[in-house]
């Protein structure tokens, strides 16, 4: 079976869990936990933030306020039959909060 690409029609803040080498490993989704396939590729990138779009402003010597970090990872749900899905998170300049851009 082939699942058709999720847009949340609204961004949402999800909770990932980190293995101390920074890799995710769990993702807190809509009251369930995914678990990440440690055996499936995952991908680890970054953009940059259209700040010229956005205006937002920083303090100088604030940091790095316009890399996007991304992640894309395959997990889970607990369960012996349960299906692989591709979730795809971001996390904006600045902020702590994780963001579910995608599931497919």
């Amino acid at each position: 079976m082939t699942l058709a690409p999720e847009s949340p029609s609204t961004v949402h803040d999800i909770e990932v869990r980190f293995s101390p080498d920074g890799t995710p490993l769990a993702i807190r989704h809509d009251g369930r936990i995914w678990m990440v396939d440690p055996d499936v590729h995952t991908a680890h990138w970054f953009t940059r933030d259209a700040w010229w779009e956005t205006r937002n402003r920083a303090a100088v010597g604030t940091g790095d306020v316009v890399s996007v970090e991304h992640w894309q990872v395959q997990a889970k749900l607990p369960s012996l039959n349960a299906e692989l899905r591709t979730f795809t998170l971001r996390r904006e300049p600045m902020a702590t909060a994780w963001q579910l851009e995608s599931i497919s």
